[in-house]
């Protein structure tokens, strides 16, 4: 079963390729063609995704965020027992 982390950020990732695809797509209709096509798909697809996916980034975010400070409370506590011993 995927973590909350890992799902959030595979659905982001899904969705941020499929806005990707979709630019291109457009593009290649409207004759655009080579690397402008690729670039311009690119620099669309970031825009829209960046006002779009901005809840589902956050929620990322948060959980990454999350288990960052999970892991270094983690370090922190074996840092001392360390220091301890």
């Amino acid at each position: 079963m995927l973590s909350n982390v890992m799902r959030a950020t595979v659905n982001y990732t899904i969705l941020r390729l499929l806005l990707f695809f979709a630019a291109l797509i457009v593009l290649y209709f409207l004759g655009v063609g080579g690397i402008a096509m690729v670039a311009l798909a690119a620099v669309i697809s970031a825009l829209i995704s960046f006002v779009v996916l901005s809840r589902l980034r956050d929620s990322m975010s948060i959980s990454l965020s999350a288990k960052v400070n999970r892991f270094r409370e983690r370090l922190d506590e074996g840092t001392r027992s360390e220091d301890i011993d």
